[in-house]
Parts: structure tokens; sequence; C-alpha cells
């Protein structure tokens, strides 16, 4: 049976893969987070390995300093830290944290009207995403209160002219949170490009769906499952 921090290292891997067969990653940019067990730590990826190379024994420990703990080959992400810290020093409940620049991620962050609640998938979020303005390459600690604050207690968050952000209690809601949003940003982009008019539901149905959501969970663990076996499949070396 594998220790929590074990089985925190293969979901996170098993993300770090999915993304990247999703082509949600870029090149060495971007980063996804595991909360460890002990006080402060948690898991990122090394910078100098791409996301469809990482393995569970890949990931690194990274304490409360920014330090990579017990290895010696190790390069941390500088705004991997910041923006993974900020959350995980401020949001207990929070043991997975996914930050992507996809190309309609990065189109939705330009748009000043941000997610529109013009898709289901859009109404998980509705009345319920952060929205953080630019501020330049996240390496200023300073920036990390800022974060957690537009974040505040949601599960997804826009960063303004930079991508997107998304968190869950584990690696799998997390994932789920980042595969809908970044769905709604690309059912915005091609909707808005049609250049006809955009229906809009009634602001009662999309309250409705949004709560049809929070009370309805089971769904992203077993999307999760069936993604691991996919992953299994495809690039059983994930979890060595």
């Amino acid at each position: 049976m594998d220790t929590f921090n074990q089985q925190q290292r293969k979901d996170l891997a098993a993300a770090y893969r999915l993304v990247a067969l999703f082509g949600w990653d870029d090149l060495s940019s971007t980063h996804i987070s595991a909360r460890m067990e002990e006080e402060e730590q948690f898991l990122l990826n090394s910078r100098d390995q791409f996301f469809d190379e990482i393995t569970a024994s890949s990931l690194i420990e990274v304490d409360s300093t920014g330090h990579a703990i017990n290895t010696t080959h190790a390069v941390v992400n500088k705004a991997g830290f910041v923006i993974h810290s900020a959350i995980h020093q401020a949001r207990p409940d929070v043991g997975c944290v996914i930050h992507t620049h996809t190309q309609a991620g990065m189109a939705v962050s330009a748009m000043e009207c941000g997610l529109l609640p013009i898709s289901q998938h859009a109404l998980r979020f509705y009345n319920a995403i952060g929205l953080h303005d630019y501020e330049g390459i996240a390496v200023d600690l300073d920036e990390r209160s800022r974060l957690v604050a537009d974040l505040g207690d949601g599960e997804a968050m826009i960063l303004r002219n930079h991508g997107l952000l998304a968190v869950g209690k584990t690696v799998a809601e997390a994932f789920s949170a980042m595969y809908y949003l970044e769905k709604a940003c690309r059912a915005q982009i091609d909707a808005m490009q049609s250049h006809s008019k955009l229906h809009y539901p009634d602001e009662v149905v999309c309250q409705y769906v949004y709560d049809q959501y929070q009370s309805y969970s089971d769904y992203m663990q077993y999307d999760w499952n069936g993604l691991i076996r996919k992953l299994d499949r495809l690039q059983p070396d994930y979890k060595n």
C-alpha cells in the first residue's frame, strides 16, 4: 500500500503526463504542484524536464523557502515556487495546484469580459472564478498575497494576460477543474470567432447549473480513474 507521499508522487506525475498528452504544456514553463504530508512542503517539477518526461521519482520536494530537499540535481522554477507556495500556505484545503499557458487560456485571459457563461462547462465557474491582474513574470514574493486574495476560496482563476490556474483538494479535483476551464475557454474562442450573436442562458439557470456541479462531484473521480487507465496503457513509466 502506497504511503500518502508516494501516492501524491504518482498522481502528480500522471497529471504532468496528461497535461502533455492533452497539449496543454508550454515547453519547460508552467507547473503543477501537490501538497506533501510534511507541513509546508510540496512536490514540483524540476525546470529542466519537459512534462512528458516527468516520473514519480523525478518530482522534487520544495520547502517553504523555495529550496529543493534531498536532491542535488534540481532546478526550482522561481515563478512556480511563488505561485504554488502562495496557495499552499494560504489554503490548507488545497492539495494540488495546476497552472497553464494554453492558447485558449491565454486568449481568454486577454479579454476584458473574462470567461463568459455561454457553455455548460463555463457554468461550473459561474460567478466563482477569480481574476488576477498581470504583474509580470511571477518571481516577486510580494505578489503572493495578491494571488491568494484574488483566488479567494474558489477552485479556478484567470491570470490576466497570462493563463489559467485551477486547484483542488486532490490532484483529481484540480485536473477536473482545469479540464472544464480549458474546454470552456476553447468553446468561447470558437463561438466568438463565428461572429454570430451569442446566446446567454438565464441567470437563474446559470446559478442552478453551478449549484448542480457543487452538489455532484463523483464524476471527477470517475474521470480521473479513466484517465489513469488510459495513461497506464500509453505511458506506464510515469509511475517509476
